[in-house]
């Protein structure tokens, strides 16, 4: 299990690596004092697992995991601050470990990974066996509550991340589904449907109008209901490249 330690306190680093000399099955394979140099050795070295600060200089945590594109891998978080506890698990980390860390503690969050990454396999060797890329002309059983819906994949106009669960936009209706972003994202046909952000993926067929945004990324509008989503620097690169002649 390849993992990668992100803290601005080399002696935090140490003694993390410490640590987990009594897990053999963590492979640490890099360390970064700030998200920008993780970002960095995310994108070269995918890694299962982030033991990630979240009070950095500059950009936190949270910051980090908002600017990963596609491939985000298993977090926990190790901080000396208990009160972004709650905002840790809206990224779905794994666990949350305070300072000084107690070799338990530490010993629970690894088993947790283990089991995480184990059912992950399994549900991939399971899809392999019968998967099959959704287009726009597909139709699909949506469920949320009472209410019960059978709606074609190219009415849906935006996805968007909300915890373990996906929220779809289509008409005037907003069902919650219970899968990940990235589990559907793999469903979706890639020349209709846009990973535009970390939360959201777009239905390229609603994009009305483009417009310039921050850091030279994108905002997209969307036609009918007007929703504005923005395309993220990274994502920005692979939508002209995607779009144009």
């Amino acid at each position: 299990m390849k993992a990668i330690i992100v803290d601005d306190e080399r002696l935090a680093r140490n003694e993390l690596k410490r640590l987990l000399e009594n897990f053999p099955k963590i492979n640490i394979v890099g360390e970064a004092a700030n998200a920008d140099e993780a970002i960095q050795l995310i994108d070269e070295l995918h890694p299962d697992l982030l033991f990630l600060d979240i009070q950095m200089p500059g950009k936190t945590g949270f910051d980090l995991l908002s600017e990963l594109e596609g491939y985000v891998p298993e977090v926990i978080f190790t901080t000396a601050y208990d009160e972004y506890a709650i905002k840790a698990f809206e990224f779905n980390a794994l666990d949350y470990l305070l300072k000084p860390i107690e070799l338990h503690r530490l010993s629970e969050a690894v088993q947790k990974v283990e089991e995480e990454i184990q059912h992950q396999q399994e549900r991939t060797d399971t899809a392999k066996e019968g998967v099959k890329v959704l287009g726009d002309n597909d139709q699909v059983f949506v469920k949320d509550g009472e209410k019960c819906w059978f709606v074609r994949l190219g009415k849906v106009r935006l996805f968007e991340s909300m915890g373990n669960y996906v929220r779809l936009y289509f008409d005037d209706q907003k069902p919650l589904v219970l899968k990940s972003l990235n589990a559907l994202e793999e469903r979706l046909d890639s020349k209709v449907f846009f990973r535009a952000n970390r939360k959201h993926i777009i239905n390229l067929q609603f994009i009305d109008k483009i417009e310039p945004w921050f850091s030279g990324g994108l905002q997209v509008t969307l036609r009918g209901s007007g929703e504005k989503i923005e395309i993220s620097r990274r994502q920005a690169i692979r939508f002209k490249e995607l779009l144009s002649l």
